[in-house]
């Protein structure tokens, strides 16, 4: 089944404000019937179905995955990414003006990215090398026995 255009609509409102009734408002619904309207769309499978897609696009354009991070992290540690900073550069009579200009990353940067990247691929890992006696000798008195 598919969505009308007020349901898609009605959808994309209450992804915005999460209001069913103001977002059946938005749709075109009366304002009579929009709380009604709006509770009977959120427990249609179909529209649940719709929203939760929504989200997820929503959510994935907005977070970065670990991949992204560890490739940025990457680029960071290998020089090949590259930052734009604002300078002022003279020119002449005392007079200077601001230029952008592409910087690679510094030795702190890249360290502090190689630290981030060992850090997750558990590089740094303490090595403790314990000689422990395993033995375990266990006695148990039950008494003498001979009390009445």
């Amino acid at each position: 089944m598919k969505l009308t255009a007020k349901q898609k609509i009605f959808c994309d409102e209450y992804i915005i404000s999460l209001n069913a009734t103001q977002a059946a408002i938005k749709a075109g619904y009366s304002k009579k019937t929009a709380r009604k309207i709006a509770a009977e769309n959120l427990t249609k499978p179909v529209i649940q179905n719709y929203i939760s897609e929504r989200m997820e696009q929503k959510e994935s354009s907005l977070i970065a995955t670990q991949d992204e991070v560890l490739q940025y992290l990457t680029s960071v540690l290998r020089g090949e990414s590259q930052t734009t900073d604002t300078v002022l550069v003279g020119i002449g009579d005392g007079c200077q003006e601001v230029q952008e200009v592409e910087k690679k990353p510094s030795e702190k940067d890249r360290l502090k990215a190689a630290e981030l990247l060992g850090k997750r691929y558990g590089l740094y890992t303490d090595k403790i090398s314990a000689d422990v006696d395993m033995s375990l000798d266990i006695s148990i008195d039950y008494g003498d026995g001979d009390e009445d």
